[in-house]
């Protein structure tokens, strides 16, 4: 039930009854050009707002700071009430902007001092409200069609600001009563309606506006539970500035809004175009955008700063003067769109009409000692404003770190410029809302799935990855060879990695559609042996184990035997042949020979001791013999020479001589 909260809708009641026609008492100087106003000139005598023009004033700036900084999924209802309510708009998106409810209160026009006070009542606005809480929006109807089994789940909130001209806390408590009345009623009819929403919950922020001069007749009271579905809280404020201020203060703690300061900002004098003054510029955003500052507790290093008997806070950062472009890359934490607090003055203007040009600007800590910190940016994107959090922890001034330094240590193979072109497959722009298809995916929906796909498998180091790597390892060329020979694996073990990484990358996206899974079933098949070749390598594996076997038996009764039966045993082996030692039957190539101990006894006991090195020349001597059949010329030989043309004295009566002439 958390999926919307409070602040997702939010009703304005204005009270249009005629007793808010009358004057706030705070005079507004029209005549300003004291000095050059001629002799004989009357000057223009000050004039003085209505609580009317008072509360459409600030309830509208609180919905344009609302607008700047959630423009989607942060809507506002407005509701004019005298003798009858006025709805000025509705919940579709179209309808949330400044310019449509000011064009619908231009339309509805000032109070009538003249009407009925009797007929009029802010009872009719607070109905409506109500009425219009539990009406759904766009986006909770796109959340309930997505969850048909637990539409349930989807949760309606809101909130209520009415401002009004209270008679006392008496009919404070009577305006509660009926709204609580009036949630009990729709709740029930919203039970067996699909067009409605029952209330969750509802905040009731009641502003008692009263002139400049007077005294209240209301009490302030905190927030405190009405009902299980209704808080209510009470606001007691004079017209005029003390109302711009206390909205102000409620649209930053309805929407976790935190202020920023920008002070020394160098801007030219309008009278005097060779000089320049420095200004500061107030600006309201998420507070994410100071959660460093909350979590190390630097509030006070990062100059805050304390207005309005202690309502608000502002942090204060200092205009750094190497402005940066867009094209710059910086080291962002978050990025948070921002609304300027006085959104007419001329110091907010420059700076919005800076930025909107594609200019960049720095901002850092003020800070007495130390060197700088730059801790945030200023930059637009797509035609919006954004304040940008800079990774503080190491100064965007300095040289940035080395890429062989990094946290996983001196890693120098890392795939830069396949990342590069991996963030430009994957960049986002703006896209106009007239532009998209509603029948399709959101833009930005659409490039989330395409990064999720993109980074299931996506190895960061070159030594990690084959198959990224295929054009380098399929080439021929002589760095290619080179790299080969150099790499630990050889080139079978090489084509194993490849095989198992690329199962591995299949087997990532095998879920998406049958055709991945297709794949997949490709690769396993064409990766498993045949049934005839595992049969073939069990029974080889098997006449290894029992020959190692016979071979560890073999020496172990042969360990006692003196050297006498050594030599017996040894010209036995001589003069029978043995069956596996035939051309016939050859052992396997991978089949070390079979040697027992009699092989590492030496040929002569009468010698005496024999070296090691005598005792393996003679071990190899035996195990190559068994390897193939002895040559006749060897087995034949005297003093390690072979006659030659042996038969040609025979052939030809002749006797042959070592120089191979002929005698008779």
């Amino acid at each position: 039930m958390k999926m919307f909260s409070v602040a997702h809708k939010t009703v304005f009641v204005v009270d249009h009854c005629p007793y808010m026609a009358e004057s706030s008492r705070q005079q507004v100087e029209c005549d300003v050009l004291t000095k050059s106003r001629a002799q004989g000139v009357i000057p223009l005598a000050p004039v003085s707002k209505s609580l009317w023009t008072c509360a459409v004033e600030c309830s509208m700036e609180y919905c344009r700071i609302l607008y700047d900084v959630y423009p989607r999924d942060k809507l506002v209802n407005y509701i004019v009430s005298d003798s009858e309510f006025h709805i000025l708009n509705s919940w579709r998106r179209e309808d949330q902007t400044t310019l449509e409810l000011m064009s619908a209160l231009a339309a509805v026009g000032p109070p009538n001092p003249r009407e009925d006070p009797e007929c009029c009542s802010i009872l009719h606005g607070l109905v409506a409200a109500v009425e219009s809480l539990c009406k759904i929006t766009e986006l909770q109807h796109e959340r309930r069609t997505a969850m048909m089994d637990t539409a349930e789940r989807v949760s309606n909130r809101g909130r209520i600001i009415c401002l009004t001209n209270a008679k006392s806390d008496t009919h404070v408590r009577m305006l509660e009563d009926c709204i609580q009345e009036t949630i009990m009623e729709q709740n029930k009819l919203a039970a067996g309606s699909d067009r409605l929403m029952a209330i969750q919950q509802c905040d009731l922020v009641l502003v008692h506006i009263y002139p400049q001069g007077e005294d209240t007749l209301v009490s302030d009271r905190p927030k405190k539970d009405i009902s299980p579905l209704l808080t209510s809280e009470v606001h007691s404020v004079r017209a005029g500035r003390h109302l711009a201020t206390k909205l102000n203060i409620l649209v930053q703690q309805h929407f976790d809004l935190a202020s920023t300061t920008i002070t020394n900002i160098p801007m030219k004098e309008e009278q005097h175009a060779n000089t320049s003054a420095n200004y500061d510029v107030e600006l309201l955003h998420h507070r994410d955008a100071h959660l460093e500052f909350f979590k190390s507790g630097d509030l006070h290093m990062a100059g805050t700063s304390t207005r309005e008997n202690g309502l608000k806070e502002t942090i204060t950062l200092k205009w750094c003067t190497p402005r940066t472009n867009g094209i710059e890359l910086h080291y962002c934490t978050g990025a948070y769109r921002i609304s300027p607090t006085d959104v007419n003055s001329r110091p907010s203007s420059c700076l919005t009409n800076f930025l909107l040009n594609g200019r960049s600007v720095l901002l850092e800590q003020p800070r007495k000692l130390g060197s700088k910190v730059i801790s945030h940016m200023l930059s637009s994107h797509g035609g919006e404003i954004f304040l940008h959090v800079l990774n503080s922890n190491r100064s965007t001034l300095e040289d940035p770190p080395s890429i062989s330094e990094g946290c996983g240590g001196r890693v120098t193979d890392y795939r830069i410029t396949d990342f590069g072109e991996f963030m430009k497959e994957n960049r986002l722009t703006p896209v106009s809302e007239s532009s998209h298809d509603p029948s399709l995916k959101l833009p930005i929906e659409r490039g989330k799935a395409q990064l999720e796909r993109h980074t299931r498998y996506w190895p960061m180091i070159i030594s990690q990855t084959t198959i990224f790597n295929m054009q380098a390892v399929s080439s021929d060329d002589e760095e290619t060879q080179e790299r080969t020979t150099r790499s630990p694996f050889p080139r079978d073990e090489q084509y194993r990695i490849m095989w198992n990484e690329l199962e591995t990358l299949v087997k990532t996206h095998a879920g998406a559609t049958d055709r991945h899974q297709r794949v997949l079933d490709c690769i396993v098949a064409c990766r498993s042996k045949p049934p005839e070749e595992e049969e073939r390598k069990k029974r080889g594996r098997k006449r290894e184990d029992r020959e190692d076997r016979t071979e560890k038996n073999g020496s172990k009764e042969t360990e006692d035997k003196s050297w006498q039966d050594s030599e017996k045993s040894v010209v036995r082996s001589e003069n029978i042949p043995n069956i596996t030692d035939s051309p016939d039957s050859p052992e396997p190539l991978n089949k070390k020979p079979r040697l027992n101990s009699d092989d590492l006894q030496p040929p002569d006991r009468a010698k005496g001791p024999v070296s090691l090195l005598s005792m393996w020349t003679n071990r190899i001597t035996v195990a190559n013999s068994r390897k193939h059949q002895e040559f006749v010329g060897r087995a034949s030989s005297v003093n390690n020479k072979f006659e030659l043309y042996q038969h040609l004295k025979e052939e030809n009566g002749m006797d042959v001589h070592e120089n191979g002439k002929a005698s008779r």
